[in-house]
């Protein structure tokens, strides 16, 4: 199944929908059903949420079916209880360290940096941390932005960036889970567009905490265009993933290009620390996936257009607030 937050009308209030493939919904939450009243209590509800779920639909009417162009989408979970994000594609992890180095020796001018940078970019190895384990982050559960929404860049950041990445939601809480299952406790899986400022992320990096305000302003993670139960999705990892700016393709992933996989992250992150329900957990970026790794960053206007295989497409346009 397929499931989407949305409103419609001229309402704000959020509606649980499940999505049928010609863009229309059926409107869960007027069922009056407890667990269907969001897709957090359908999640936390495990089994008979989907249950719940699955029997609207067998008796769904007309009358409770929302047509497409009344459809007007948030983000699948708008304030998860949690999200973390890992940095499980290694060939991002090389390719934006190595750009990094070299965008900052040419804006310093300096022959002998930009020399330095070159020496860097040929030599630079993977740190061993990331061969040991999955890194990850915390990040702004309160940032989480709408499909389809416009993204007001900071004020304090002049260089505009997306992120390619594939998130998948916890469906069963759950402490010390072992590799093994861990695949169990997965409910779905969305796209998630980690928008980074990447001025603001350079200079604070240095104090090797964060990212902070290179990733925390408001709307900067995009989740979407709605939640795949696991079930539908089959294997994760056979998944092709593309970004497209202004229509133009930039990458051609591979969601089974991740060093570490959900379940690895998952076991790792759960070891001495309950994951629950709702939890978000975001893979990183895919390879080629962000203007980072090809040194061509975004302009006031620009579409950048996100799609994973079976999940979807997710469009969002990003606008200068300073001009």
């Amino acid at each position: 199944m397929k499931f989407i937050t949305f409103t419609t009308g001229g309402s704000a209030a959020h509606r649980l929908g499940a999505l049928f493939d010609d863009g229309s919904a059926l409107d869960l939450s007027a069922t009056g059903a407890p667990v269907l009243a969001s897709l957090q209590d359908l999640i936390e509800a495990g089994p008979a949420g989907l249950d719940a779920a699955a029997q609207s639909m067998r008796l769904a009417d007309g009358a409770r079916r929302v047509a497409a162009a009344e459809i007007r989408l948030e983000a699948p979970l708008p304030v998860p209880i949690q999200m973390r994000d890992a940095m499980n594609f290694h060939k991002h992890i090389r390719q934006s360290q190595t750009a990094s180095a070299r965008r900052r020796a040419k804006e310093s001018g300096d022959p002998a940096q930009i020399a330095a940078a070159e020496a860097f970019t040929a030599n630079y190895q993977i740190p061993e941390v990331y061969l040991r384990q999955p890194v990850y982050y915390k990040q702004n559960r309160f940032a989480v932005g709408a499909p389809g929404s416009d993204i007001l860049w900071p004020n304090y950041s002049k260089l505009m960036d997306f992120e390619l990445e594939m998130a998948c939601v916890v469906g069963r809480t759950g402490k010390d889970i072992p590799k093994a299952t861990a695949h169990d406790h997965i409910f779905g899986y969305m796209i998630f567009n980690d928008f980074s400022a990447r001025d603001a992320q350079a200079l604070e990096m240095d104090g090797r905490l964060g990212p902070a305000k290179g990733k925390d302003f408001d709307n900067a993670n995009i989740l979407g265009p709605c939640l795949v139960t696991a079930d539908e999705i089959g294997d994760p990892y056979a998944l092709k993933m593309t970004a497209r700016v202004n229509g133009e393709t930039v990458c051609n992933g591979f969601s089974g290009d991740m060093h570490w996989r959900f379940d690895d992250t998952l076991a790792h992150i759960s070891q001495g620390e309950t994951l629950h329900a709702g939890e978000v957990i975001c893979s990183g970026t895919v390879g080629d996936g962000c203007g980072l790794e090809h040194l061509r960053f975004l302009n006031h206007g620009d579409v950048v257009e996100l799609e994973i295989e079976k999940i979807g497409v997710m469009r969002n346009r990003v606008l200068r607030q300073d001009l």
